[in-house]
C-alpha cells in the first residue's frame, strides 16, 4: 500500500472511533469511571480480547513461533486457571466493596500508604508500559508513512495522543468499551483473513491444512525435558496463573471494565467467555505464526521475529486486503491498548491521588477530571519522547518495559497477603517492602542465568509476589485482627 492509502485508512479508521465517542458521548463522571454500571457483559468480553493483547503481541506472538514453536499456549493454559481465580476470588470482593479504583481496597485493609504505594506501581507500570507500546506502533507508522510526507516523529506522537484524548476525554471507560469491541473485531479480521491468504499462497485446505498443523515438529505445544529453559511447561503454565491474576485481576485497566457490568453475575459471564475466545484467538495467532515462518522458508524470505508479520502482511502477492487489514489490525491492538490505559490512569489519579470523591461539588469534580485526563495524555507524549530521542536504544527501553512488569509482584504480595492472612501490617512501610521487591527480584533472576544458565522467565512474577509477601510479614503488627 501506498503511504496516502494507508494515511487514508487510518483517518477513516479514526473518523469511526470518533462517532463511537459521539455516540456514547456523557460528560458524568459515572460514565467516565463505570459506564454508569450498564454495560452489556458479552461486549465488554469481546472487547477485552483487544486490550488484553497490544501492538506488540500483534506482531511478537506470530513471529516467536519460528524458535518457541507453540510453547506460548503453555501459558495460555496458565491464563485459564488465573482468569477462573478473577472471577470467583477477586470479582465477587471488588463487587462487594462497590469498588471504582481496585486500589481503594488496600486503603481498607491496611491502610493509606499501602493504598498509594498499590495505585503508584499500576501507574508506574501502565505509563512505561502504553508508552512503550505506542513508543513501537508510532515508529513503524513513521516508516511506512509519515517519513515520505515529511512529518516528523514527534507530531506523529502528538497527533496520535490527541486523538486518543479526543475520543475518551467526554465519556471515558463508556467510549472505551464500545471502542474495543470495534478494535478487537479489526484486529481478529488481520489474523484470519492472513491466515486465509497464506493457506491460499502455499496451496492449503483444511483436509491438508489441520494435519499438517497437528504433526509438525513446529507446532510443539509441551516442553518438559529441560527445566533450564523458559519454555519448560511448568514455568510457562504457572507463570500464566499468576500473570492472568495480575496483570488483569489486579490490574485497574482490566477491571475497570469487568466493574461497568450491571451485576456481579454479569462479570463472571464475561470473564467466562472472555477466557474461552482468549485462548481461541492465541492459537489463531500461532496458527498464523507458523505459516508466517513456512512462508517465508519457501520464499527464501529473511525476516524473523517482530520483523516477521510486517514484511509479510505487506508484500505484493499477499493484495491490498490483507496490508489494510494488517494495518488496520496493528493500530486497533496498540490504541485498544492506549486508550483504556489512558481512561484507567485518570480513573487512579482521580479516585486514588486526587480523593476526587470527596469533592462536593459535581462540576468540580469533573473539571479536576478533564484536567488529569489532559495530563496524563501529555505525560505520554513526554515519555514516548524520551524513548525516541533521549534513550534512543530499544533495547534499553525493552528491559525499561521488562522492569516495568516486575513492578505487578508487589501488587500480588499486597493482594496475597491480605486475602490469604488477617494480619495487619505497619503501613507505613509498606512502600518500602514494595519498592526494594523488585530490585531483589531483578537481582536473583540476573544471578541466576549468569552462574547456572537457568531462565526463570515470567515466574520473576511470582518471585517478586513471594518476596514481597516474606516483607509484609516482617513489618506484620504483633496482634492479629479481631
Amino acid at each position: 500500500m501506498s503511504s496516502i492509502s494507508i494515511l487514508i485508512l487510518i483517518i477513516l479508521y479514526f473518523a469511526l472511533l470518533l462517532l463511537i465517542s459521539f455516540l456514547t458521548k456523557s460528560d458524568g463522571n459515572n460514565s467516565f469511571f463505570s459506564a454508569n454500571k450498564k454495560s452489556p457483559w458479552f461486549i465488554v468480553a469481546f472487547g477485552m480480547i483487544g486490550a488484553s493483547l497490544s501492538g506488540v503481541t500483534f506482531i511478537s506472538v506470530p513471529g516467536w513461533v519460528e524458535v518457541s514453536k507453540f510453547s506460548y499456549l503453555q501459558m495460555v493454559l496458565g491464563y485459564t486457571i488465573g482468569y477462573f481465580i478473577i472471577g470467583t476470588v477477586l470479582l465477587p470482593l471488588y463487587y462487594k466493596m462497590n469498588l471504582t479504583s481496585i486500589y481503594t481496597y488496600l486503603d481498607f485493609r491496611f491502610g493509606p500508604q499501602s493504598y498509594l504505594t498499590g495505585a503508584g506501581f499500576f501507574l508506574l507500570s501502565r505509563i512505561v508500559g502504553a508508552s512503550f507500546r505506542l513508543y513501537l506502533v508510532a515508529n513503524v507508522l513513521q516508516l511506512l508513512v509519515f517519513n515520505s510526507i515529511g512529518v516528523p516523529f514527534w507530531i506523529t506522537v502528538t497527533i496520535t495522543i490527541f486523538l486518543i484524548w479526543i475520543y475518551t476525554f467526554k465519556s471515558g471507560i463508556k467510549t472505551i468499551v464500545w471502542t474495543d469491541t470495534i478494535q478487537t473485531f479489526f484486529m481478529l479480521l488481520a489474523v484470519i483473513f492472513s491466515i486465509n491468504e497464506l493457506g491460499t499462497l502455499m496451496n492449503l485446505n483444511l483436509s491438508t491444512f489441520i494435519p499438517e498443523i497437528i504433526n509438525s515438529s513446529d507446532t510443539k505445544i509441551f516442553f518438559f525435558d529441560d527445566y533450564n529453559s523458559a519454555n519448560y511447561f511448568w514455568k510457562q503454565f504457572f507463570s500464566g496463573i499468576f500473570i492472568a491474576i495480575v496483570m488483569t485481576g489486579l490490574d485497574q485497566d482490566m477491571m475497570q471494565k469487568n466493574l461497568t457490568c450491571r451485576s456481579l453475575k454479569d462479570a463472571q459471564k464475561n470473564m467466562f467467555w472472555f477466557t474461552i475466545v482468549l485462548v481461541i484467538v492465541n492459537t489463531l495467532f500461532m496458527i498464523l505464526g507458523y505459516l508466517l515462518t513456512q512462508f517465508a522458508d519457501i520464499k527464501g524470505i529473511d525476516a524473523q521475529k517482530d520483523t516477521l508479520f510486517p514484511t509479510i502482511a505487506n508484500l505484493p502477492e499477499m493484495g491490498v486486503f490483507v496490508s489494510a487489514m494488517f494495518i488496520l489490525g496493528l493500530i486497533a491492538a496498540a490504541y485498544s491498548s492506549a486508550d483504556s490505559a489512558l481512561t484507567s490512569m485518570t480513573t487512579s489519579v482521580c479516585i486514588d491521588l486526587l480523593k476526587i470523591e470527596k469533592i462536593k461539588s459535581p462540576r468540580k469534580q469533573i473539571v479536576i477530571r478533564k484536567q488529569a485526563h489532559f495530563l496524563l495524555s501529555i505525560v505520554l507524549i513526554f515519555v514516548i519522547l524520551i524513548f525516541k530521542y533521549v534513550i534512543a536504544n530499544e533495547s534499553v527501553i525493552a528491559k525499561l518495559f521488562l522492569f516495568a512488569g516486575y513492578t505487578y509482584g508487589p501488587l500480588l504480595g499486597l493482594y496475597s497477603f491480605g486475602l490469604l492472612t488477617k494480619w495487619k501490617i505497619k503501613d507505613k512501610w509498606a512502600a518500602t517492602v514494595c519498592v526494594i521487591s523488585p530490585f531483589i527480584g531483578y537481582t536473583i533472576t540476573e544471578s541466576l542465568k549468569t552462574n547456572i544458565e537457568f531462565d526463570l522467565g515470567f515466574m520473576i512474577l511470582v518471585i517478586n509476589g513471594v518476596i514481597t509477601f516474606i516483607g509484609l510479614f516482617f513489618i506484620k503488627k504483633k496482634y492479629l485482627p479481631n
